[in-house]
């Protein structure tokens, strides 16, 4: 069997990753990201999140969110040399699906009009920061671009 070569992506443009770990890893044509959420680059912020001083979630808007992390997969994927349309499955997980799948599924028809990649969401007690939604991604390379 030929070994398939394998290297790291690190996005200049993502938030940085909360752990050792890298944004996206390439295994031959495929690329597999990490867990991404809405945080923003060099910051603490989390855009659409209110915390209190011992940093539990006061309130939040999920829209806000979702848009933020949509921006955040695009600038790895792009990084990483693949596009938005790269995406072939996507694992959503959100903190609270009651409230939140409604505006998440609005907004994902938005983001795909056409041809979406394949999608499961589940809904989670918690996310390691105070985000309410997370999405792991695999997107396909073209071979041209290695």
């Amino acid at each position: 069997m030929k070994e398939k070569s394998m290297h790291d992506v690190h996005s200049l443009r993502a938030p940085e990753p909360v752990g050792k770990y890298p944004h996206a890893k390439r295994v031959g044509n495929l690329l597999f990201l990490s867990g991404v959420g809405p945080r923003e680059k060099n910051t603490v912020k989390i855009p659409g999140v209110e915390v209190d001083e011992n940093g539990n979630i006061i309130s939040y808007d999920i829209e806000i969110q979702c848009r933020s992390v949509f921006k955040n997969v695009k600038a790895i994927l792009e990084d990483a040399g693949a596009g938005w349309q790269s995406l072939v499955d996507v694992t959503v997980f959100l903190t609270n699906m009651k409230a939140d799948f409604p505006t998440y599924n609005r907004l994902w028809a938005e983001y795909f009009p056409d041809n979406p990649p394949c999608r499961t969401t589940l809904e989670i007690v918690s996310l390691p920061t105070p985000i309410a939604i997370e999405l792991k991604c695999i997107a396909v390379m073209d071979e041209e671009k290695k």
